[in-house]
């Protein structure tokens, strides 16, 4: 059996969050300690748990991640400003929940991630 995360029971709605989108791939819910005005986690349904374990066959639930976060953002009015998707991996990654998921964040600048020089 699966190993179940605190993710695996939002998604069965088993604890209360406020899910912003769900269909039969992914589940999409805002962050309890959001890190800008919009900040939801956007999960797939089934547990993988890093960004490590993902598999050719998973690809259609990471590309329904991705356009979910689009709709949520047009949804929410930040996607013409613009947001930032995120991933963590591993521990030295920041991943603290071991359910791979995206941060959708925006509704303010949020400045360059990663210094670019020459």
């Amino acid at each position: 059996m699966a190993e179940v995360t605190i993710f695996s029971k939002i998604i069965r709605r088993e604890i209360p969050s406020d899910i912003v989108y769900q269909d039969e791939l992914v589940t999409a819910f805002r962050d309890i300690s959001p890190q800008a005005p919009t900040h939801i986690l956007i999960v797939p349904n089934i547990l993988i748990a890093t960004a490590n374990d993902v598999a050719p066959e998973h690809e259609q639930v990471l590309g329904r991640m991705v356009t979910v976060a689009a709709k949520i953002a047009r949804d929410e009015g930040i996607a013409d400003d613009g947001y930032r998707l995120i991933m963590n991996c591993n521990r030295h990654g920041g991943q603290e929940v071991f359910h791979i998921h995206m941060h959708l964040l925006g509704g303010r600048p949020l400045g360059p991630m990663l210094s670019h020089k020459g």
